[in-house]
């Protein structure tokens, strides 16, 4: 049975009055008052191997033991197999948040492949199913999850349990992308999320979903999170992102071209490749590759803004396997170091610079997300 939106937030209202608030270790982790307990609005195998890590079959520690049912058996039978020197990062592993502008991220003294299935399994854990997963590129996407810690919790909703569950919707939708570099020995990791709201229409006769503001500091939480899922005490990641929060460093400007086929970065090529990186991660441009010795992020870009007509496949060309015939550009988003700060252009797929609308339209996208990191 459908209950109407209106009377369902009524509802939702009176039940937050007589219901008190949930703690969370997170308001331990960050000093919020927020809670996070995320529920995937989509349903998949999360842990499935993807195909480049295939590999991974050859070695005894991806084997399940016969006769495991539980996952928690299988992760003591799994610990008891590795030997103590080949376990993924022990306790005495270094791991430090880092800060510049608003912009945090984890530094972990761990290679990229042995992190990228150990983050992939972190996100099962809080909750979210995977969307894509690109080890060549270190890029992790979840899907769409609703935070449910948002519901109010009481007497009421502990009564009625997943009745309410399935009735009440707080409204709210994130879903997180996470990136992997390697610097030298070390590995760095960068978490940014979207958010979207359900707000009414202008007519008040109905809702829609519409994109909100990213939050900074619920992408520092979930560092803090995958901080302790990795081994680090809960005090250490506490620290660890307070005194990163405390940083005062701020991001250098940014300002593009009067034609905008340029864009200009007041930051050194480390600096200005780190944050070019998470504004196309908050873009949510299609990263293929990336090479940062050339100053290349590699990219799939999709123009809907052409004025071109986007032809959908009928029911027979869906059957018949015929394709899309709107096909996405293979792009480069070009960092190089000039004077002292960075200049970011884009080129096509023979490295040739782009200066047409498209080209504009992504300087433009990228130039916005970059402020949001300052």
């Amino acid at each position: 049975m459908n209950i109407p939106m209106p009377l369902a937030r009524s509802t939702l209202i009176l039940i937050s009055v007589l219901s008190l608030s949930a703690c969370s270790s997170l308001e331990e982790l960050v000093g919020t008052t927020e809670s996070v307990e995320y529920k995937s609005t989509v349903s998949g195998d999360p842990l499935s191997i993807p195909p480049d890590l295939t590999q991974a079959n050859k070695n005894t520690r991806y084997v399940a033991p016969e006769g495991v049912a539980r996952l928690s058996d299988y992760a003591a039978s799994q610990r008891q197999r590795l030997d103590p020197a080949d376990r993924v990062l022990p306790r005495s592993a270094s791991m430090q948040v880092l800060r510049d502008g608003t912009l945090r991220w984890l530094s972990v003294a761990e290679s990229p492949h042995i992190l990228f299935p150990q983050i992939v399994e972190f996100w099962n854990e809080q909750g979210f199913t995977i969307h894509t997963q690109n080890p060549e590129a270190g890029l992790i996407e979840t899907d769409w999850a609703e935070n449910r810690a948002k519901i109010p919790e009481g007497w009421l909703r502990s009564a009625l349990g997943k009745v309410l569950d399935q009735v009440f919707d707080s409204g709210e939708r994130d879903r997180f992308t996470t990136r992997l570099e390697r610097d030298g020995s070390r590995t760095e990791i960068y978490i940014s999320h979207q958010h979207m709201e359900e707000t009414p229409t202008a007519d008040g006769t109905a809702f829609k979903w519409v994109f909100g503001k990213e939050d900074p500091g619920l992408n520092a939480a979930m560092l803090a999170r995958l901080m302790v899922y990795l081994g680090a005490e809960q005090a250490q990641a506490a620290e660890q992102v307070r005194a990163a929060s405390q940083s005062t460093v701020q991001g250098g400007a940014t300002q593009i071209s009067a034609d905008r086929t340029a864009l200009t970065l007041d930051e050194p090529f480390d600096r200005a490749w780190r944050r070019v990186g998470v504004a196309i991660d908050s873009a949510r441009f299609t990263v293929e590759d990336r090479n940062r010795s050339a100053g290349d992020y590699y990219i799939r870009y999709l123009d809907t803004d052409t004025g071109q007509e986007i032809e959908q496949p009928t029911m027979f060309g869906r059957l018949f396997g015929s394709r899309n015939t709107a096909e996405p550009l293979r792009l480069r988003i070009h960092v190089v170091e000039q004077g002292g700060g960075s200049v970011i252009t884009v080129l096509d797929e023979t490295g040739q610079m782009l200066t047409d609308d498209t080209a504009q339209r992504i300087l433009t996208v990228l130039a916005d997300n970059l402020k949001t990191t300052r």
